[in-house]
């Protein structure tokens, strides 16, 4: 089901977005902060809870902490403090949880992003320090815990209640991850587990002030799937209303903790909705206030770097770039970086984008790799395309020349051409124009097309012409030659 076709109901959607900081030790302990290491290698006494130990708060978390919030213009908090949230499994070794439920380190902030080629602010509620739990691994006949990830530092990102559709929420959610990589705070590597969201959905009528009971579908691990969720959870809700117009709101919805059944494209109920006075939540006896100097904000504010809307807007004004590529590129600052390190290069940035973005990429999918993996470097492409623009090779070369470059990704693109005599452009101007008169001779219709005014006859003479060179000739030669054949 498509937003439009929602007819009088409007989708209200609020985010939860949990990012691990990749800060070297764990927000309360010394513990390596590592993903990948054997279970219960990365843990210490803080992280297990062991009686008489004492947490001391991680100062680079709070760097990070900070250099987002001021990155969504966010209110810094001078004093904030940290509160205990209890409940009671496996994968809590203490029982208790340090988060920051009363006075979060971060207030507000908006986010800008590109939805559809539509810019659109969303706003965000708060941003709080926190620290995450184990991790339950389940096997054939027993489950185990593994606590290397209790006591990573994160940070969650609450929003207002402020997108409409799944395109909204998605596009939300990559502009977060977005900001993390390009502050190098975290790699948010959704299948590490390193930036997980939750999604609250609920529904109301267009003319409705007020909200409807709202779901909560957990543990997200794909924009794509939660995509999918957010409209299987509108869809249900709708269906629900519909069928009982009359019923308490309360009722109908059943306010719910919820996840995505990939399989069925369906969402399921896990448990009823927490209160917070389930959670038990007090002032946290063990860590004094976290107290900020105006001096150390701007120290830090000063030194953020070129974040990535101000990136795609710069793609779009000073490269003119498209929207759509320029959106492409800021979305995965990997992509983003090794397109400027090749603008350096090469100085047709739209052509070099293409060929990045498309030709390169498509051709790496096919083989199940991304552009991080493949070990192609940036100033290979930018020549290829360099070449293509100074004539050097024609645009059908490339393309074989590419080819290659996937094959073997540590070979400069100018020394493959340089070592494949089939790879040298045709420019000997008798030799083509031979060919053109052959050509000529062949397709009368199209020359007899073209004298009638036809103009799409040139170009399938043009076409004619580059296939009995096996698109080696030069096109500008080929043009000139054409042209003059034809006058």
């Amino acid at each position: 089901m498509s937003e439009l076709l929602y007819e009088n109901w409007k989708p209200v959607i609020g985010l939860e977005i949990h990012v691990q900081l990749n800060t070297k030790s764990k927000l309360f302990s010394s513990a390596p902060n590592h993903f990948g290491d054997e279970p219960n290698t990365n843990i210490g006494v803080v992280d297990t809870g062991q009686p008489g130990t004492l947490p001391v708060l991680n100062k680079e978390a709070v760097k990070k902490a900070l250099q987002f919030g001021l990155a969504v213009n966010g209110t810094i908090s001078r004093k904030s403090y940290f509160d205990r949230k209890s409940y009671f499994y496996p994968d809590s070794p203490r029982n208790f949880q340090i988060t920051q439920f009363y006075q979060p380190i971060i207030t507000g902030g908006t986010l800008t992003c590109d939805v559809a080629g539509q810019t659109k602010h969303f706003a965000i509620h708060h941003t709080h320090l926190e620290d995450d739990s184990g991790m339950l691994k389940h096997f054939t006949s027993f489950a185990g815990i593994d606590y290397n990830r209790a006591g990573i530092p994160l940070i969650e990102i609450v929003s207002e209640p402020c997108m409409h559709s799944p395109k909204d929420a998605s596009a939300y959610a990559m502009g977060i991850k977005a900001i993390m990589q390009y502050l190098d705070a975290s790699d948010c590597n959704m299948e590490e587990g390193s930036l997980r969201i939750d999604v609250n959905v609920s529904i109301k009528t267009k003319d409705d002030k007020t909200l409807r009971p709202k779901v909560e579908v957990k543990n997200l691990n794909s924009f794509h799937y939660m995509e999918l969720a957010i409209e299987a959870e509108i869809r249900r809700q709708i269906q629900a209303y519909s069928r009982n117009p009359h019923q308490d709101h309360k009722i109908a919805i059943n306010a719910g903790t919820y996840r995505f059944d990939v399989e069925r494209k369906e969402t399921i109920l896990m448990r009823k909705k927490e209160e917070a006075q389930d959670y038990r939540y007090f002032p946290e006896p063990d860590l004094p206030p976290l107290i900020l100097t105006d001096e150390y904000i701007e120290e830090i504010r000063t030194s953020l770097p070129e974040l990535p809307h101000e990136r795609y807007q710069r793609y779009i004004a000073d490269l003119h770039l498209s929207p759509d590529s320029s959106s492409i590129l800021v979305n995965d600052k990997f992509t983003s970086d090794f397109f400027e390190e090749g603008v350096k290069i090469c100085k047709n940035p739209t052509a070099l984008c293409n060929w990045i973005i498309v030709e390169f990429t498509g051709r790496l999918k096919e083989k199940g790799i991304s552009l991080k993996e493949s070990q192609i470097k940036s100033s290979h492409i930018a020549k290829l395309v360099r070449m293509i623009d100074q004539e050097v090779i024609t645009g059908k070369i490339a393309k074989m020349v590419a080819d290659e470059m996937v094959a073997n990704p540590e070979k400069d693109s100018e020394l493959i051409v340089k070592e494949n005599p089939n790879y040298q452009p045709l420019q000997d101007a008798k030799e083509i124009e031979t060919i053109i008169e052959e050509v000529l001779k062949a397709f009368p219709d199209s020359v007899a097309d073209y004298k009638s005014g036809k103009t799409k006859a040139f170009a399938y003479l043009i076409g004619q012409v580059m296939k009995q060179t096996q698109g080696k000739a030069s096109p500008q030669i080929v043009n000139d030659l054409l042209r003059k054949k034809l006058e």
